[in-house]
């Protein structure tokens, strides 16, 4: 087992590489760089195989991308389409891409969900370390989710959502994300005000100076996702559920609406969880 994986930590307006000793779960030489998701195909790659070049590799290194979907992680093809973020690279193989622009083996990349990666980091050393069955959500644009049973991923059979997404889940007919989502609480405040705000963060400060429009907005939205999120953590008999995304800066407001079963432990830094979890997987 190779103890240095590279890793490659894709977000919606950034990269970050780093080396990680996955034995002693330290990253070394973490690096961010800014990514513009609406680019071509080719400025993409460019980016991330810059992003990868910064890290010094040799030829034979192992190397982890944790790339948010859809995605065929199996094959390292993307399956962005009308989700207006890495469209361009829609039937693109990332494998072969990055292998010839680093360079590097095709065979050494290891592709992983996103929210996926952040899990098993926090499982490997964070707030999910030691538990059976734990459960990640991420808030912000939209809402990601990952379930760990024994430390594998769960993305199929009874006890989780559709593919392992809770994104893909309806309340009364409604697709969750058209409830709680930075453009369902905009949506929300200004159907109640006539005003518009700055997504969560905007609601976020209004909430905390008194606004109670505000306050109601934030409440009813997370205790839609709560009511869901509970059935779902009562099936999987998930023990804990640690909580990524931007959304994380206003946890004073939405940990109270969601009423979990369980204890919901808010990470502030998940790239470094994503980091770590994207190694784990490709050592």
């Amino acid at each position: 087992m190779q103890n240095t994986v590279r890793v490659l930590e894709v977000g919606g307006s950034h990269v970050t590489a780093g080396s990680v000793e996955v034995s002693a779960h330290r990253i070394v030489d973490r690096q961010r760089h800014p990514l513009d998701p609406a680019q071509d195909a080719l400025t993409i790659i460019g980016a991330l195989a810059d992003a990868a070049k910064r890290l010094l590799p040799m030829p034979a290194d192992r190397w982890a991308v944790a790339m948010p979907g859809p995605f065929d992680y199996v094959h390292g093809v993307s399956l962005h389409e009308g989700v207006s973020k890495f469209d361009q690279l829609h039937g693109v193989n990332l494998r072969e891409a990055l292998a010839e622009a680093i360079p590097a083996r095709p065979e050494s990349f290891t592709f992983v969900n996103d929210a996926d990666a952040f899990l098993l980091g926090e499982w490997v050393d964070g707030a999910a370390t030691g538990t059976d069955r734990s459960v990640a959500i991420t808030l912000g644009t939209g809402i990601g989710s990952s379930w760990l049973a024994d430390g594998a991923v769960v993305s199929t059979g009874p006890d989780v959502p559709p593919d392992g997404e809770i994104h893909f889940c309806d309340v009364d007919g409604v697709n969750i994300e058209d409830l709680v989502s930075d453009r369902a609480l905009v949506r929300g405040y200004l159907a109640r005000t006539g005003v518009t705000v700055d997504g969560m963060r905007g609601l976020a400060t209004l909430a905390r100076g008194g606004d109670t429009d505000a306050r109601e907005v934030v409440a009813t939205a997370f205790g839609v996702l709560g009511r869901l999120l509970t059935e779902w953590l009562d099936r999987f008999g998930a023990e804990v559920v640690v909580v990524g995304g931007s959304m994380t800066g206003a946890w004073d407001l939405i940990e109270p609406a969601l009423h979990l079963p369980v204890p919901a432990r808010p990470v502030a830094d998940t790239e470094r969880s994503a980091l770590l979890g994207a190694a784990h997987a490709g050592q």
